[in-house]
């Protein structure tokens, strides 16, 4: 582990992408190895900036992800791209295809992209995105980028993650306004309305007008901080160094008033109990004062035999016991 642990933090890629493959595995025994290799690179973590992003299917997320990282990485940044894609609900599958959609990105020595599958996870976000994000900056990323599986109520998870949060719009007007939910408006720290050139750059302009007017109805998510509208158009480049200046200025300011510190102590704290509550239900389901009873109690259930909740307290009883 003290192999692994060097490794990464000097930067080697084939590392990173084995202490990511580690910290994402669900065994028990790896479980506890990744929890010391965390421990090992914390304290070469932190300082880096970041990025979520999300927005409406077929709004160019990974179109746009490859060209900030294009300009980024030419600007002599180091990127990571973390990349979570739907997985099935019915398989489990996820297609994992973000280095096919950002070809050029991937091939660039200064950038690493990975994919993983959410899971099932509410959150849009892999249930170990946050291990894989501090192992990027741990390897010398001093930009990480989150991509999101979509847009919804579900994707409000991304915020416990970032410190700043993009979302993307396409140029549909009213129609694209009404598929953004509220609580998803209320954390976006900048909004970029995509596909902003060609027969679409007057419908782009009024797109980024309806959506700045709706931002101003709501509160500011920062103090001293207002959500901007920027139009790109990300095939051409244009408007992606107004989109990292905006950024850079965001995250200096929440730097330099304190936020960032505050944000960052309360996402942790709330990690914890992320994982708090996920380590409960894995040790409720698998307890064997539990799983004598737990098929019976969910037939019962599914055939209308008991209700849930006193399945449940029958249950909880049992692991209480």
């Amino acid at each position: 582990m003290g192999q692994l642990t060097d490794a990464v933090l000097a930067g080697d890629r084939r590392a990173l992408a084995q202490a990511i493959t580690l910290v994402e595995s669900t065994r028990p025994d790896h479980r506890a190895t990744a929890a010391e290799l965390l421990d090992g690179v914390l304290p070469r973590t932190g300082s880096a900036v970041r990025v979520g992003i999300s927005g409406p299917p077929g709004v160019g997320k990974s179109t746009f992800i490859e060209a900030l990282g294009s300009y980024l990485t030419g600007a002599g940044h180091q990127v990571a791209v973390l990349a979570v894609d739907p997985s099935s609900s019915r398989t489990g599958g996820s297609i994992l295809g973000d280095k096919t959609r950002m070809e050029t990105l991937a091939r660039n020595p200064q950038a690493y992209i990975r994919p993983s599958p959410a899971g099932g996870e509410l959150g849009g976000v892999a249930r170990r995105t946050r291990e894989a994000m501090l192992l990027c900056e741990a390897a010398g990323f001093d930009v990480v980028v989150v991509e999101t599986v979509g847009v919804g109520q579900s994707e409000l998870a991304v915020a416990d993650l970032v410190d700043l949060f993009v979302l993307l719009a396409s140029p549909s007007g009213g129609d694209d306004l009404q598929g953004i939910k509220r609580g998803i408006m209320e954390l976006a720290d900048l909004v970029v309305v995509t596909k902003a050139d060609g027969e679409l750059a007057n419908s782009a302009r009024h797109a980024a007008a309806d959506l700045q007017r709706a931002i101003h109805l709501l509160r500011p998510k920062y103090e001293g901080l207002s959500t901007e509208t920027l139009l790109v158009s990300s095939p051409a480049g244009i408007g992606i160094a107004e989109v990292w200046g905006a950024v850079i200025k965001a995250h200096a300011h929440l730097v330099e008033s304190g936020q960032l510190d505050a944000v960052r102590a309360e996402q942790a704290r709330a990690w914890m109990w992320d994982e708090v509550r996920a380590g409960l239900a894995d040790r409720f389901r698998t307890d064997p004062r539990v799983t004598p009873a737990l098929d019976a109690l969910e037939a019962a259930v599914r055939a209308g035999e008991i209700a849930p909740t006193a399945a449940a307290q029958e249950l909880l009883d049992r692991f209480t016991s």
